[in-house]
Order: structure tokens, then sequence, then C-alpha cells
């Protein structure tokens, strides 16, 4: 198959995925998420840009292509520099980034570490861990603009979300760049799905734990 004809066909799939991905947990939470913590939702923000910024800037450490190191240097800089935003956001919310911890095992991170080859993390970690962070984002705005939260909806405006679609549009013109061969793009298929499946389970026992699905991703 063509690159592109390729890309089409993912971007289709990861679309039809989304839907799914942002009704995770839907019936066991509240519909609107107002009566959650909004810091203890900024902290489950802190732990995704951090633990984004990790694999992004191991990925980048662990290939010798260029084009690819650099889009995966600019991804784990820009989840550092989200990091910062929501630190900052958190302040007068009276809690201290100083003192974060990010908590235990992520299996969806976990998952996109074990990957080995550039090209499946460009599939995992640009093309559609950055695209489900921008579509939950978007519900997560839509709260916080509710509650009259006006300065997390600026930083996620202004800042986070035009970095997630960035990086997601690295992800696509990397793929079309590379994955040439029917069989690698059978692995990077099978990286997407995976990858879909993973955060639909996860995010799902989160909105129970959270009591909302209107949280933030990467």
């Amino acid at each position: 198959m063509k690159n592109e004809a390729f890309v089409r066909e993912l971007e289709a799939l990861r679309d039809s995925r989304m839907a799914e991905l942002t009704s995770a947990g839907r019936g066991a939470v509240r519909e609107t998420g107002e009566a959650a913590d909004p810091s203890l939702l900024l902290q489950v923000a802190l732990a995704n840009e951090i633990g984004v910024a990790d694999l992004a800037a191991a990925a980048a450490a662990a290939t010798s292509r260029t084009d690819i190191k650099l889009a995966f240097a600019r991804q784990a800089g820009d989840e550092a520099r989200h990091f910062q935003l929501v630190a900052a956001r958190l302040a007068p919310l009276g809690f201290d980034a100083a003192a974060f911890a990010p908590p235990g095992p992520n299996p969806l991170f976990d998952s996109l570490r074990e990957l080995s080859d550039p090209i499946e993390r460009v599939a995992g970690l640009l093309f559609t861990l950055e695209a489900i962070a921008q579509g939950v984002n978007e519900r997560f705005i839509q709260v916080c603009a509710l509650r009259g939260d006006e300065e997390t909806v600026r930083i996620y405006r202004e800042f986070i979300q035009p970095d997630e679609e960035a990086h997601a549009r690295l992800g696509r013109t990397l793929l079309i760049e590379h994955a040439g061969s029917a069989e690698l793009q059978d692995r990077v298929r099978a990286v997407v799905a995976r990858t879909f499946d993973i955060a639909v389970a996860q995010r799902a026992r989160a909105a129970e734990r959270l009591g909302t699905r209107s949280f933030p991703g990467c």
C-alpha cells in the first residue's frame, strides 16, 4: 500500500476509536465532572506530561535517524514545558509541584516504552498518543470553561493543544516518509490498535476512580 493511503487508513482507524475512548467510563461516573477536584485533575496532567516527556526523551536517544530524533526531542521539550505550565496553574490552588511524585506503573506508558522500532514509536508516541491527548483535552477544556476556570482554558488553548496537534502531525509526516513496507505497516497498525485498547481500559478505570470522564490527557 502506498504510504499516504496507508496513513489515511490509520487516521480512519484512529478517528473511529476516539469516540470509544472519550466515552470510556460512561454510566459509572458523573457526566460533567463538576464535582471533581480541579487540583486533582491537574495533577493527572502533571503525571501525564512528565511521563510522556520521559518516553519521548528515551525515544530520541534510541534512534539515529535525525528527523525522528528531532521529532521526539521536540515532543520531550514541549511536554516538559506543559508540566511547568500546569505546575504554575496549580500553585494558586495550593499544590506545590516541587513535592510532586509521579504515580506508580502506567500500563499505557509501559507498552509504549517496550516498542523497539523507531517507526513503531512514531506510531505510538506521536501519531496516536498525541491525538488521544488532543481529543480528551477538548472535553476537559469544556468543563473548565463551565466552571469559569479561564486560566486553565487559556493554558490548554494557547499552548498545550497546539503542541499536541503539531506532535500528531509530525507523526503523520514521519509515517508517510518511513512506513513503506507491508510488514512494517502491519506492525504500525498493531501499535495503533494496541495503544487504543490499553488507553480505553486505563481511562475507564481512571474515570471511576476520579468520578469523572473529563480529565486531561498528555
